[in-house]
Parts: structure tokens; sequence; C-alpha cells
């Protein structure tokens, strides 16, 4: 049976009350510096009840259902390896002395553990036995248990200095736990912001996409009317001059009309340029192979240029739905640009690939390219590379670093125009030195068999 506690001497060699304080004060600066909870349950084990002048030192602690205590620090003749417990016993609660403080919240002394029907026999049977629980939010965080050989060897004053440690031990697992919740809410707050942080860029980045969609548009818009308007122009311009060619008897006189002549057919090369970009331009496309195209291309090109170009095509390349005509004056654009870049003669390279793209590919694809499969041809020179802020620019219509009257700035916008109505698009990938990628993508043509090259 369960003895209350006597108040009486201990009938065993006691610490010293100096011996003891000192033991306690240094516990009480010592629990800062304690990281965690297993640390802390070995160090009063060994550190704390171990030279208040106990015999021996067992804690348990807890489980999250509150059902069950497991060893898991001890100190004295029943732990002699250190910090390891070798087969830890676990006690339900309610079961034995220990299961009973823990399911009573209550300190419990037993003066003869041989007449005590609740005790749990060891190895090496004790007499008397004295328990507190650890109490933590509410919650019991464990037991401190400690036996002794002798008969009543434990009274009010042992319980008195067990509780202390008991409930200094129980303080600090309260600030360990909140240290830990603290942890927990700082990493979800980590968490939180940089997931915040990530959707204000892509918001940002959307916003921008969306802004240079609706200027692109509007600018498609006015220079698709600006092109049909002044076609009309350029049309009446061009039937007078070749009256006029047929009536001008002098030879002066059909120079400067031949002039006039050359300038309106400019103009009108101009405006189909224009309406290319505005996605205006009547397209003929049809099924075509498009490594057959670029190989006639390359032919023409080195004949033509005498630029070399290396083709990598690939084998096996879908069959695309294209416009002839439109793709040899995008390569020609493409491959003038690159003439322009690389003063030193440098090597042309023309690439093609099948390329099937899903939404989570969306980093490395164009933002307006909608999933599905493309062929995507690829034109890279070696030249000087376009710096980071014209990139965002040179798809602009009119938009060219050359000096007045070398170029229109059309090139690259009619590119983009011929693409995005052909169902695709184009993405630029440059570095300064290095050289610059245009990549076109096409829409794979469907319903038919694929061309085997």
């Amino acid at each position: 049976m369960l003895q209350p506690v006597p108040l009486r001497l201990s009938q065993r060699n006691r610490a010293s009350e100096a011996q003891m304080l000192r033991t306690l004060n240094t516990f009480a600066v010592d629990l800062m510096s304690i990281p965690s909870v297993d640390d802390l349950f070995w160090y009063v084990a060994q550190n704390v009840v171990g030279k208040l002048g106990f015999v021996d030192c067992v804690i348990y602690q807890s489980n999250e259902m509150q059902t069950e205590l497991t060893q898991v620090a001890a100190w004295g003749e029943k732990n002699p390896y250190g910090r390891n417990i070798i087969n830890p016993l676990i006690i339900p609660f309610g079961r034995g002395i220990t299961g009973q403080v823990a399911q009573s919240r209550q300190p419990i002394i037993v003066d003869d553990l041989l007449s005590d029907v609740d005790y749990i026999a060891d190895t090496e049977p004790a007499r008397s036995e004295i328990c507190v629980p650890l109490i933590s939010a509410g919650r019991i965080a464990g037991v401190i248990d400690s036996e002794h050989p002798d008969i009543a060897a434990f009274d009010e004053r042992e319980l008195e200095i067990l509780s202390t440690v008991a409930a200094m031990t129980s303080a600090k697992l309260d600030l360990l736990a909140e240290t830990e919740r603290s942890q927990r809410r700082y990493e979800d707050l980590v968490i939180t912001h940089t997931q915040l942080t990530r959707e204000t860029k892509n918001r940002k980045s959307l916003e921008a996409k969306l802004f240079e969609s609706r200027k692109q548009e509007a600018i498609g818009r006015l220079a698709g009317r600006f092109a049909h308007e002044f076609n009309n122009l350029l049309t009446v311009i061009s039937g007078n001059i070749e009256l006029l060619q047929l009536d001008a008897p002098e030879v002066g006189g059909h120079n400067t009309l031949h002039d006039a002549r050359m300038a309106s057919a400019r103009g009108e090369q101009l405006i189909r340029d224009m309406l290319a970009f505005a996605q205006k331009t009547r397209l003929v496309p049809e099924t075509a192979d498009l490594n057959a195209l670029v190989s006639a291309f390359c032919f023409e090109c080195e004949d033509s240029l005498g630029r070399q170009v290396d083709q990598n095509l690939a084998a096996g390349l879908w069959p695309v739905s294209v416009d002839r005509s439109a793709l040899e004056n995008m390569l020609l654009a493409l491959i003038l640009n690159g003439i322009e870049a690389m003063p030193d003669d440098g090597i042309f390279e023309i690439k093609t690939e099948n390329i099937f793209y899903t939404l989570t590919d969306g980093r490395n694809s164009p933002a307006d390219l909608t999933p599905g499969r493309y062929v995507r041809l690829s034109v890279t020179d070696q030249g000087v590379g376009i710096s980071p802020d014209l990139l965002t620019q040179i798809f602009d219509p009119f938009f060219t670093t050359k000096t007045v009257g070398e170029g229109t700035g059309l090139g690259l916008s009619m590119v983009l125009g011929v693409m995005r109505q052909s169902g695709g698009t184009v993405a630029v990938r440059s570095e300064v030195g290095q050289g610059t990628t245009f990549d076109l993508y096409f829409p794979a043509a469907s319903g038919v068999n694929e061309f085997v090259t």
C-alpha cells in the first residue's frame, strides 16, 4: 500500500545544505543553455539528482497520447552505459508506482516496496522509492523516480528537493516547447514570405507580359490600318509613275521616274512588313517538311550571300503547316541581322527539333506558347550579341540600331507577326560577346503522317 509522506529525519546520509544549494544554483544557471529535451533529461539525471545524494535516478518521458512512459535517462547502477539506455523500460499509465504518479499527477513516497502490491520488482529489488511528476503545459511530460536499498529512506526533505528539481525541469520543458513553436512559426513565416515573394514576382512578370501583349496589339492595329491606307496611296503613285514612264521623252526624265519607281517599291515592301507584323499578311500555308525547306534555303543562302550555314536537322521531324515564301523571308531577315552582327565572317547554325511543350515547361519556353507539339527552328550566329536592355525592344516595329536610311527596323517585327499568325511564336536568347539564337516555334501539323528524314 502507498503510505503518506512521514515527517521524520532521513535514514541515509544527506547532502549538505551548501552542496544542495550549489547544485540547484548551477542547475538554474545551466538551464538557459541546455539545447534540447534529451540533453535536459540526461543533465537532470546525472548532474542534478546524482549530486543531491540520491542513490539512483530514472527519468521517464510520456508519449503524445498520454498513455505510457518510456525510460529516457538514468543515473547510478541501473545505467552503466553513459548516455545509452539498453532496452528502455516502458510503463503504461496507471501501472506500478511510476504509472500511478503519471495518472494521478501526485508525488509518491513508498517506505517499503516489498509490502506494496503495486511494486514492479527489478533485477535488484529496492526497499523504498520516491516519484515526482513532470508537468508541462498542463500535460504529464514525464516522471522522475529514485529508489533506495533501505527501508524508509525518503522523507519530506527529499520530496521537497526532488519536487524543486521537477518544477525547474518542467519550466525548461515549457521554454523548449515555446522555442520549438517559435521556430516553427518563423519557418512558416519564411515559407509564406518566400511564396509571397514568388507570387509577387510572377504577378509582376504577368503584368509586364500583359502590358507588352496589349502594346503589341495596339501597335499592330495601328500599323495595319496605316499600312492599308498607305498602300492605297502607293498604288496610285505607282500607277501614275508607270504612265509617266511611257510618256517621258527624255532620258533624264526616265532616270527620275526610275528612282521614284524604286522608292515606291521600297514603300510597298515596307507595307508588306508592316502587315506581317500586324498579322494581316495573306499567308498560304501548306503541310511541309521543314528540314527540306531549310536545306533549300541554306543552299541558296551560301551561294548568294557567301556565308557558311551549318545544318543540325533532327531526324523524324514532325511536319508543319507553313507559308514557304514567309519562311524564306523570315530566315533571310535573321541571316541578314546575323551578318551585320558578325563582322569577322562567323558561321551560322540552323537547328531543327521536335518539342512537346507542357505547362510545367513554362520557365524554359515562351510565355505566349500554348501546350502542344511544336517544331523548333533555331538560328544561331556568332556575333556580338544583344544587350539585356535591348532584348525587350528588338521586336518593336521600326526599332533599329542602324543610322537613318540604313534600315526600317521591321525585320524582326515581321518575323514575330508571321509566327504568331501561323499559331506559333519566336523567342530570343543572347549573351553579349557570345552570339544570339532566335527560336521559331511552328505548331506541328495534325492528322498527317510524320516525315522521316
